[in-house]
């Protein structure tokens, strides 16, 4: 069941995604470091936090690693995803990668 879109509240924005192999682990930490300053360059991006799989279910579909960003609504993501210094850096990244994932969602406190 999908949840209503409204605009205002927390919203998680999720890259999850495979690198292609020929980057190598210095290019992927400028990456990484890039992708962090996104934080300071665009008003509506409020955190940043990345890892890498870690599951010992073995059910990551070939993803490798995960992005989240957080923004105060969905319009925060829009101004993100259409501001020039993100746009820039998506032109890098997303040629790099074998395999991406991009998933926005509200988060919700589960109830036991």
């Amino acid at each position: 069941m999908a949840a209503a879109a409204g605009s205002d509240g927390v919203v998680k924005h999720l890259l999850l995604a495979r690198f292609k192999e020929e980057v190598t682990p210095e290019r992927l930490d400028g990456l990484i470091r890039r992708y962090a300053a996104l934080v300071d360059a665009v008003p509506s991006m409020k955190a940043f936090h990345w890892g890498t799989d870690v599951s010992i279910e073995n059910l990551h579909q070939g993803f490798t690693h995960v992005f989240e960003s957080t923004f105060e609504s969905t319009e925060g993501v829009k101004e993100y995803i259409e501001h020039p210094v993100h746009v820039e850096y998506a032109n890098e990244l997303l040629p790099l990668l074998e395999k991406v994932l991009i998933i926005d969602y509200k988060p919700a406190a589960g109830k036991a």
